[in-house]
């Protein structure tokens, strides 16, 4: 099956609207890609250079259901984006930044671990750059920059295994703690440290 690695984010469901316009930031321009309208529970709305499921036809989640994007981002160069440049042939540099090629995208109205935080999931499309994922600093820094630029309180590295968890980003701060490691044993303490998503 190949490496799934990824980078999951947690924030209020009011913030979602937020976390889809930086992530339309980070992508290249491509006159290819129309514009995708996608409907957001709330009244929102969003229009973003994206596809869901590889088609630009309007999408509606205002009941709550998830939305899948699938994307291309670009992120500022670092050595390990250079190495995997030079492996897989993604897009090359401008302007000190480099497309990596499809990153696939969940959003959860209401996210697993915690029903009234909604989830941004952001995974890998090959192995390759699952490693890459893993390695490239600048990488880290785009999600967790997402997660504090949307108001986040928790950004996860996910090896997509069902093994511990890195926690990257937490209530304000970048950290390197694990789930099931000393701190949070597992996810529920974790998620235990998260404010009332209400406030």
């Amino acid at each position: 099956m190949g490496l799934t690695y990824g980078y999951d984010i947690y924030l209020r469901p009011r913030n979602v609207a937020t976390a889809l316009a930086r992530l339309a930031e980070l992508a290249p321009p491509d006159p290819r890609v129309p514009p995708l309208e996608v409907a957001l529970p709330g009244g929102d709305r969003a229009v973003l250079p994206f596809t869901s499921h590889f088609k630009s036809d309007p999408v509606d989640c205002s009941t709550g259901s998830p939305l899948d994007l699938d994307m291309s981002l670009t992120f500022d160069v670092d050595d390990a984006l250079r190495a995997y440049a030079a492996a897989d042939g993604p897009g090359p540099e401008t302007d000190g930044r480099m497309s990596i090629g499809y990153i696939y995208a969940t959003i959860r109205f209401e996210s697993a671990l915690h029903p009234g935080y909604a989830s941004v999931g952001c995974w890998a499309a090959t192995s390759g750059m699952s490693r890459l994922f893993a390695r490239s600093a600048n990488v880290r820094k785009a999600f967790t920059d997402l997660t504090a630029a949307s108001g986040g309180v928790c950004c996860l590295f996910d090896t997509g295994d069902g093994g511990p968890e890195q926690v990257c980003w937490l209530n304000g701060g970048t950290t390197r703690e694990m789930v099931s490691g000393p701190r949070f044993p597992d996810e529920r303490a974790l998620v235990a440290t998260w404010p009332d998503p209400e406030k």
